[in-house]
């Protein structure tokens, strides 16, 4: 999302403990112009690097964190997109219908299902940020938060074909990671993490074996490296220009460089590093993997007749009701 207005946002940062002030007597006129840089920046590198990249403009200054759409949107094999409710009130209206219809009109997309209607009895799951999810073994880690419901979580597991495996996470002060995506990154053969911030051992060493059971390779972080967005970091399939597949670890400048040269070679063992310099989007907390919502849609092949998508919405308390109400077409 290209917002032209960007600014740390006042909403987040009673939890948001990655989250920092922009420097003293910087205007929020610069500080949007820098931001707006360096999401340009992001989206040149994994077009260079072969990633297909759409890119949304943001005119809306009531938005100040619209750079993130990986909270509100994600999509899944099979034609599936799920909308997610969200914690701080004005990051709701990041919501926005048409994103939804451009993947719609290109994309293959049969059902979108809609969990925000959660958000009036104080229910939250901000989608791949409150989530890190294994597309290969389906499962979906998730540190437990004001920002990550376990029974919308299992509603969701449900409902997309994922085990849920929730946790505990705190830092060193015992205060509670608030989006699991800081804290851990699971790519195809590799997976970066902080384990060390998982307190309860048993479900520590439950989350490494869920990982490696089918070989893939561990890179433990610190809780040092988690402060420098190296967990907030997201592997990504491009294409070389003789079209072969191209597996990238996209991440920021700031991340990479405080990787140990050992770390660094695991990860390249199956991912090329692409880093990208966004020190003025990290103020508010979060870094490249935040500012991706991945699409895993097939493309719809031209001139292709699809069907109207269902859209489930959501807006029964989980832990109350089992049942959904569906909305009808969109």
């Amino acid at each position: 999302m290209r917002a032209k207005r960007f600014v740390p946002n006042p909403h987040t940062a009673a939890d948001n403990t990655f989250q920092s002030d922009a420097p003293a007597g910087q205007s929020a006129d610069i500080t949007s112009a820098m931001a707006l840089a360096e999401m340009d920046a992001v989206a040149q590198a994994l077009r260079d690097a072969g990633v297909t990249v759409h890119v949304f403009d943001d005119q809306d200054h009531t938005r100040p964190d619209s750079v993130f759409p990986n909270n509100w949107l994600s999509t899944h094999a099979g034609g599936n997109i799920a909308v997610y409710p969200m914690y701080a009130s004005n990051r709701r209206h990041e919501r926005r219908s048409d994103v939804l219809e451009m993947l719609k009109s290109t994309y293959r997309v049969q059902t979108i299902v809609d969990y925000s209607g959660l958000e009036p009895d104080g229910i939250f799951l901000e989608g791949t940020g409150a989530m890190v999810l294994d597309h290969m073994s389906r499962v979906a880690y998730t540190a437990i938060s004001h920002r990550a419901d376990t029974h919308v979580l299992e509603r969701f597991c449900t409902d997309f074909g994922y085990e849920p495996m929730a946790f505990d996470a705190v830092d060193s002060a015992g205060v509670p990671v608030y989006h699991t995506n800081v804290m851990a990154c699971i790519g195809t053969e590799v997976a970066l993490i902080a384990l060390d911030m998982i307190p309860d051992e048993v479900r520590r060493a439950g989350v490494r074996e869920r990982l490696t059971v089918n070989g893939r390779k561990i890179v433990e972080l610190t809780e040092e490296q988690i402060r420098e967005f190296a967990g907030n970091a997201v592997e990504l399939c491009g294409r070389t220009p003789d079209g072969k597949r191209n597996y990238i670890m996209a991440m920021s400048s700031r991340a990479r460089s405080s990787l140990r040269p050992e770390q660094v070679a695991v990860i390249e063992e199956s991912c090329t590093i692409v880093a990208i310099d966004i020190p003025t989007i990290e103020l508010a907390g979060g870094s490249v993997r935040c500012m991706i919502a991945g699409v895993h849609l097939d493309p719809r092949r031209e001139g292709a007749i699809m069907p109207t998508p269902a859209v489930a919405a959501i807006d029964e308390d989980p832990r109350t009701a089992d049942g959904r109400d569906v909305a009808g077409d969109s």
